[in-house]
């Protein structure tokens, strides 16, 4: 059995949008629109089969599983940025 990733920037997309618990600051850090963002989570929840967030009208929650996957999304992201490239 194989495992594939999740796209990378699907992943990107829930990670800052997760930090900032908004998909339109999210954006704007990704230099992309919100509308953008909300897309690349829809597909990785999709993807997932699981919610992770909940959206309420200008709110943005992160559901149990969306806590949960953060951590190692985020930490994943962090050692990407410490590792050396060749």
């Amino acid at each position: 059995m194989t495992y594939a990733l999740p796209p990378l920037n699907a992943l990107r997309a829930f990670e800052a949008a997760a930090r900032h618990l908004s998909f339109k600051l999210a954006a704007h850090e990704l230099h992309v629109t919100p509308a953008a963002v909300g897309q690349q989570v829809k597909a990785l929840e999709a993807r997932l089969g699981v919610q992770l967030f909940e959206r309420l009208h200008k709110q943005l929650i992160l559901t149990a599983a969306g806590q949960a996957y953060l951590p190692g999304v985020s930490e994943a992201f962090a050692i990407s940025r410490t590792r050396p490239r060749n």
